[in-house]
């Protein structure tokens, strides 16, 4: 596989250059990119970022949404064997520093001037950041700080360079090779410093081409690229795949409009994290909530069926013929209408990846004939480790290794992975890469688990986060965090959840609600609030989670190995857990060291029997502006469940 993605693109241009390769609605109109036109403003942008000193080896820095253009640029910076670095376009202007002076960059492309406003306002502490080009226009007319250019402006100097010099961009694709490096991502760690994850284009290329494979992937596929490019599961469906297979890629008009978008387009191939699938049926929960009362006998029943019988069929599995009638009455009167109300009435293959996905969420997409599967893997693996084939897709698994993939246990449960897509290095941080890869080749992924008889990977937690529990009932029982927050998030009312226990007598946790559901739920019962934190401190609220940690409770009992995890006492957050605080990383991680020392008298509230606690926190507004946000917060005790005994 001697190939770059340049030289992918060039092929596809020869191959098919009226083919759409990129789409973008711009004023409600979808305006379409062909191959051919794409090559040309590559070529362009290739010429113009050299005449303006980009050198081969060097890093530039690219912020904004997905747009054709961005994509144009990542693709130029490769072609003169240059490293894009794609960054958070919702990250504050101080998060930029750290990538940007450690990767010694010198230019940027960004989108809008919310982001020229972020770079200039950087130039302080990185002084070396000499060149910023603009896509859209709106707001800058009157900037004039030095260095500081339109891309249009520097198309037009990339046009009169090649003029001039025809030969340069050939020249310089064709110096391209598959060990060179690609693209710089940064890892949006829970702690510390972001790292640099240094890619190839063999290794994002290599993996890309192995996914496409296992799910059958051609030129045919429709994609949304709506999920930030600076995170790698994006790129890869959106970027890499995107050139490995010659797919059409189109990019929403705003973040607001993706689900109107999604509608439009009709993906044939949909990869969203688990929050997002979560949010979609939130949405659908609440219209339903509204919904009058035969239309709403009438989901229930046909869901009833649907997930009696909805994920035996997309297993391929035999169904009695009365309940395959069902199941096609369901499907014209409300399986197919919901399935086209949340723009998959024509997807193909789905993926969810990132965190684990409840059960239940994930039932209920199958039951309804979406083919949604789970993946493994991060951005030091190029994404493709385990996938799930068709008719083998389960809620507790991730998948089975894919072809390139060996996968090996450590004595403490730690999976160890082999691939060609693995990381190169982390940028300048020999210590940090010869921790996470061993002198034969292993990567350690920090994640506990193990697989099961059918080949399976079933991931239990990450591997640093599994703790014990200490005295009480339960001593020395296994504490898995991650595993019962996804448990809780499941609940449409709950958006974020942290569960504490390690080194403790009992779990607790601390619950943020979801604003709109929860809202609903209150003006449905005439329950009047003030905001966020009103709301959260209703006694009826608190209830509602209790309620659900209840639930949460029984079905962790059922296992015998996490039945020491049910939550004893609770409290619902005074305040939504923001990245812009630092208490979840730009992917909506939880950074749950980082909560749990600024929430340490709440912790201690939880374990220390109170039934309330004040508590003062000051947050971070989207302009910049702090704030302080106070509250007296309610303590709730929850009911356990002793384990059940299985039967021998």
């Amino acid at each position: 596989m001697s190939t770059t993605f340049p030289k992918l693109m060039l092929e596809h241009a020869a191959q098919r250059p009226q083919a759409p390769a990129l789409r973008e609605k711009e004023y409600g109109i979808w305006q379409s990119l062909s191959w051919a036109d794409l090559a040309t403003l590559v070529r362009h942008l290739a010429c113009g970022l050299a005449q303006a000193g980009l050198q081969r080896g060097q890093h530039i820095v690219v912020v904004a949404e997905n747009r054709p253009r961005m994509s144009a640029v990542m693709l130029a910076a490769q072609s003169i064997g240059a490293i894009p670095v794609p960054l958070y376009q919702d990250a504050v202007a101080a998060e930029y520093a750290f990538p940007i002076n450690n990767a010694e960059v010198t230019m940027a492309v960004v989108e809008d001037q919310e982001q020229v406003d972020k770079m200039l306002e950087l130039r302080n502490s990185c002084p070396q950041l000499a060149r910023i080009w603009y896509d859209d226009p709106r707001g800058l007319r009157n900037y004039d700080a030095p260095g500081l250019a339109s891309l249009d402006a520097l198309v037009e100097a990339g046009r009169a360079f090649d003029a001039q010099q025809p030969k340069f961009f050939d020249e310089q694709v064709a110096l391209g090779k598959p060990e060179d490096v690609a693209s710089m991502f940064f890892t949006s760690g829970t702690t510390g410093n972001p790292k640099g994850v240094v890619h190839t284009h063999f290794t994002l290329i290599d993996r890309a081409r192995a996914g496409a494979s296992f799910d059958k992937l051609t030129e045919r596929e429709e994609v949304l690229a709506y999920l930030p490019p600076a995170w790698i599961g994006q790129n890869i469906f959106s970027y890499a795949q995107w050139l490995a297979c010659g797919y059409v890629v189109n990019c929403p008009e705003s973040s607001s409009t993706v689900t109107i978008d999604l509608k439009e387009i009709g993906p044939t191939y949909y990869f969203a994290p688990p929050r997002v699938f979560e949010g979609l049926l939130t949405t659908v929960m609440i219209r339903m909530e509204d919904a009058g009362r035969l239309k709403k006998w009438l989901f229930q029943r046909a869901m009833e069926v649907a997930r009696r019988v909805g994920p035996a069929l997309m297993d391929g599995k035999t169904v009695g013929s009365g309940d395959r009638l069902k199941y096609a009455l369901g499907n014209f009167l409300i399986y197919g209408p919901l399935r086209n109300s949340l723009g998959m009435s024509r997807v193909r293959v789905a993926y969810t990846a990132g965190e684990a996905i409840g059960p239940d969420l994930f039932s209920f997409y199958r039951s309804i004939g979406i083919n949604l599967k789970q993946l493994y893997g991060s951005t030091e693996t190029a994404v493709f480790v385990c996938l799930q084939p068709d008719h083998e897709a389960k809620a507790d698994t991730v998948g089975v290794p894919i072809d390139g993939v060996q996968i090996r246990l450590a004595d403490n449960g730690e999976i160890m992975v082999k691939s060609p897509g693995l990381l190169k290095e982390y940028y300048k941080n020999p210590a940090a890469t010869a921790e996470v890869l061993t002198a034969d080749g292993w990567y350690h992924t920090g994640d506990a688990g193990f697989l099961d008889a059918g080949g399976h990977l079933k991931i239990i937690d990450r591997a640093k986060d599994v703790g014990r529990l200490k005295g009480g009932a339960h001593d020395g029982a296994m504490f898995a965090p991650k595993y019962v927050e996804n448990k809780l998030k499941f609940f449409p009312f709950i958006k974020e959840a942290v569960a504490f226990g390690d080194q403790r007598e009992r779990a607790c946790a601390f619950v943020n609600i979801d604003m709109e559901a929860v809202g609903n739920w209150a003006e449905k019962r005439n329950l009047p609030y003030a905001g966020y934190t009103d709301l959260a401190g209703k006694a009826e609220v608190y209830e509602l989670i209790r309620d659900c940690i209840e639930k949460v409770n029984a079905d962790l009992a059922a296992d015998a190995l996490l039945a020491g995890s049910q939550v004893h006492r609770f409290l619902v957050l005074h305040k939504e857990l923001d990245a812009d605080d630092g208490e979840l990383t730009r992917t909506r991680k939880v950074k749950r060291g980082f909560i749990g020392d600024r929430y340490k008298v709440l912790v201690d509230a939880l374990y220390g029997g109170q039934s309330s606690q004040y508590i003062e926190t000051q947050v971070s507004f989207e302009d910049g502006r702090k704030g302080v946000v106070s509250a007296d917060l309610k303590i709730m005790d929850v009911k356990v469940f002793p384990a059940v005994k299985k039967a021998a």
